[in-house]
């Protein structure tokens, strides 16, 4: 049976509006250029990607795809914005970025076709704009290997998140357009957590995501009152 397709129209219409701007470092996806190292570098520390079949869903033009296949992993990445993965399989093409590969597939979907089949698994600043953030978590869930992990980033639901993510990043200092984030759709870590739960997966590891307005940089921490990554992991099977 297929599955209901788990998706905003309007979010879609949004980042295909965009899709031209993925791989310029001084556009709106700047911010997603800036942290892109230090998410890799955390993904990489807890499970090494080198020789490891991942899977990125709602890849956007494929930023952290394409850096994790440069760091030896065969790489997917998944995206129901087509214009956002036209523009990341030109991006492989015109990098000749080696072992990634891009699909205009839903995770539910995926989910179906390839159940166990990934080593890692990744879904960066997507849950916030999806109807159902526990059913990607669930399809997330059914797609990594026993013993594999899932990692999540996204936004804290709670007056501080207001004020920081959307008057201050999208109003105040215009990192990122108006409109950009709904603060009813983010998510609490202990939301997130349960959902994981629920799915089978173990939640270990979480850390916070902090930016600094003078630098200009982003930091790895541990206040998550804001932007947090969450990695989880799918226990192993025992004889």
């Amino acid at each position: 049976m297929t599955p209901m397709l788990n998706a905003d129209p309007a979010e879609l219409a949004k980042f295909s509006e965009l899709a031209h701007h993925w791989w310029d470092p001084e556009s709106e996806f700047r911010p997603l250029h800036d942290i892109n190292p230090l998410r890799l570098e955390w993904i990489n520390t807890l499970a090494p990607l080198a020789g490891r079949r991942v899977l990125d869903v709602g890849c956007g033009g494929g930023i952290l795809t394409d850096a994790m296949a440069r760091q030896g992993a065969q790489a997917l990445g998944i995206d129901l914005a087509e214009r956002s993965i036209k523009v990341a399989h030109l991006h492989a093409l015109e990098a000749g970025t080696p072992g990634v590969q891009y699909r205009a597939v839903s995770a539910e979907t995926l989910a179906q076709e390839q159940p166990a089949s990934f080593d890692t698994v990744t879904c960066m600043e997507m849950l916030e704009h999806v109807p159902s953030a526990a059913s990607v978590v669930h399809a997330c869930a059914t797609l990594v290997k026993p013993g594999g992990w899932v990692f999540f980033s996204t936004i804290n639901r709670n007056p501080k998140s207001f004020l920081f993510a959307i008057i201050g990043a999208e109003y105040v200092l215009k990192m990122l357009p108006r409109g950009t984030h709904t603060w009813n759709k983010f998510i609490r870590p202990n939301e997130l957590a349960l959902w994981c739960r629920d799915a089978d997966l173990a939640p270990q590891h979480i850390r916070g995501l902090q930016y600094n307005p003078l630098t200009r940089r982003y930091a790895l921490s541990h206040d998550t009152d804001v932007n947090y990554l969450l990695a989880a992991q799918r226990p192993a099977l025992t004889a």
